[in-house]
């Protein structure tokens, strides 16, 4: 006897595939938003964007001067979230990120202390030039990023949800930087390079941001809105050729792992969590461009942004002035044959 359909699972898909739909249509707004305010750069809004629709964090590097900061202020209106923005500098203090116990007196005289919340407690919040602060400030903000709640005195303070950190980096070779560690760069969901604009997008530049009128984007949906995106995302169904795919990347890029020239060039790789982020990215990526279920490509897409901080060069492959990004790229053709 044959075995019966289950009627819920068709249910499931059939409500996912509906709560898909209405996502796209969403996320096509947001994009059409974001575009009126930042111009070109669409490879850095896309996995910006990316990086919060999978619920995670997203580190944007590149010199001073290219919207960095005005594209996370305008995804924190598009998107309703409630933003905050904090100035790395070397004198920054844990206490200036997570906030600080102030004691109070009432009418009787009695003293108590009193947490004041410091600025990370917001949904969306930019940590400009993180890299000029000491690493004791930097460590702060990782256990929010990871954990997602502070803790003072002992008091363990829920951080709101969603919680996402856009931060901003200078390139290392600029003067007063202190590069992140290891283990806080693999709190990044993703790396974006924020790169000059093309010539035609620096025109539009020009002639839009010079004028009396300043384009503002406005609020296309809610942060509860948010929350169920992100939800449907880890819904999405991922076949196992991705989940293979995913893999073979990951496991090709650490030493060690049988690949001659990841051998040679590669001092460490990935860790279990750059799988993580293609799985939830890849997901995140076919909806934003239009499917509802992702694909090889799209692993293969996000092959950079996951694994480029993710990685370190050995001394030899750095003097023959071979980058991370010429790693990932030769291991993605080689893949792709």
């Amino acid at each position: 006897m044959g075995m019966m359909p289950n009627p819920d699972v068709a249910l499931d898909e059939k409500a996912i595939v509906e709560q898909a739909e209405k996502a796209l249509a969403d996320i096509a707004v947001i994009r059409q938003e974001v575009a009126k305010v930042i111009f070109g750069q669409e490879k850095v809004v896309e996995n910006t964007l990316l990086a919060i629709l999978s619920g995670g964090h997203a580190l944007l590097v590149g010199v001073p001067g290219l919207a960095k900061t005005k594209l996370v202020t305008t995804l924190g209106t598009v998107l309703g979230l409630d933003a905050n923005r904090i100035q790395f500098t070397p004198d920054l203090m844990p206490s200036d990120i997570l906030g600080t116990e102030v004691m109070d007196q009432d009418e009787t005289g009695r003293r108590s202390f009193r947490f004041v919340k410091g600025p990370v407690f917001a949904q969306l919040l930019m940590a400009d030039e993180i890299n000029r602060a000491s690493p004791r400030t930097q460590s702060a903000l990782l256990q929010s990023m990871q954990e997602y709640h502070v803790t003072i005195a002992g008091q363990p303070y829920q951080l709101p949800a969603p919680f996402h950190v856009l931060a901003t980096q200078n390139p290392l070779e600029q003067e007063g930087t202190y590069p992140l560690p290891e283990a806080q760069l693999d709190r990044f969901l993703l790396q974006v390079d924020v790169l000059y604009p093309e010539l035609a997008a620096e025109r539009q530049i020009l002639l839009e941001t010079t004028g009396v009128n300043d384009r503002r984007a406005s609020a296309v949906i809610t942060s509860e809105r948010l929350l169920e995106i992100q939800k449907l995302i880890r819904q999405m169904p991922v076949s196992d050729t991705v989940v293979d795919a995913i893999l073979t990347l990951v496991r090709s890029a650490r030493p060690g792992h049988g690949n001659s020239s990841t051998d040679k060039n590669v001092a460490w790789g990935p860790g279990p969590r750059a799988g993580q982020a293609l799985m939830l990215c890849a997901r995140a990526r076919a909806l934003y461009e239009g499917r509802l279920a992702p694909s090889i490509d799209d692993v293969y897409a996000l092959a950079e942004p996951v694994l480029e901080h993710r990685m370190a060069l050995t001394f030899p492959a750095r003097a023959e002035g071979m980058t991370v990004r010429d790693v990932i790229a030769s291991l993605v053709s080689d893949l792709r044959k």
